[in-house]
């Protein structure tokens, strides 16, 4: 038996962690067995390296930065995700591959032509044959995601070393999802999340219906 495996993706503030709590309150009242997960850091070795990753204390270089992240997702598929679809559960995962792309191959220039396929390799390694069969992505202005990120400090929540990027930093992760959407627009569904939380859990319920039944 398999379930299904489901990403949420976007810029950081875009909404995709409230979505991901919504769609999995909504497939379990339909009776699913659902699995709600994130990266970095949902396993115990993998909460170690989302600490070297976004504490701050130490910087690392971009190479650094991906290899890291790249750790941290086979621990996950291995520990996490891997069991899950194999019960036949459906995963719903707060970042996967795609936000390696998008963050360090786009935001860091990593995807360079020379190094592109080299890279590309490397990333299907780290999902150890475990691609998602759809991705959510929630596009939104990044100055409203900004705007966002900010109320979540001002109201207690501690900023990451990725929040705190430059606004040209961001900007580059969200044309970076951009690209990807376009180079793979049947698994990667665009989801306009500048309204309310109610009204996009409308569009995402909309989007996984030919999936899900």
């Amino acid at each position: 038996m398999s379930g299904h495996f489901i990403t949420f993706e976007g810029v950081d503030g875009c909404g995709k962690t409230t979505q991901r709590r919504l769609t999995a309150a909504w497939l379990r009242d339909k009776g699913f067995d659902v699995l709600e997960t994130f990266e970095p850091g949902d396993t115990p070795l993998g909460a170690q390296i989302r600490s070297l990753l976004l504490s701050g204390e130490h910087i690392p270089a971009a190479e650094t930065e991906l290899m890291l992240f790249l750790a941290d997702r086979t621990q996950h598929v291995r520990e996490v995700i891997q069991p899950a679809l194999q019960r036949g559960a459906i995963v719903l995962c707060d970042r996967y591959t795609d936000s390696t792309r998008a963050y360090q191959l786009a935001g860091r220039a990593l995807d360079t032509p020379m190094q592109e396929k080299q890279l590309e390799d490397m990333l299907q390694v780290a999902e150890l044959g475990f691609s998602p069969e759809i991705t959510l992505w929630f596009d939104i202005p990044v100055e409203d995601a900004l705007g966002r990120m900010r109320g979540r400090v001002a109201s207690g929540e501690a900023a990451t070393r990725l929040d705190e990027e430059k606004r040209s930093f961001h900007e580059k992760v969200r044309d970076g999802f951009a690209t990807i959407h376009a180079a793979r627009p049947e698994r990667v569904r665009r989801v306009e999340a500048g309204a309310d939380a109610a009204s996009v859990q409308q569009l995402v319920r909309k989007t996984l219906a030919g999936l899900i039944g």
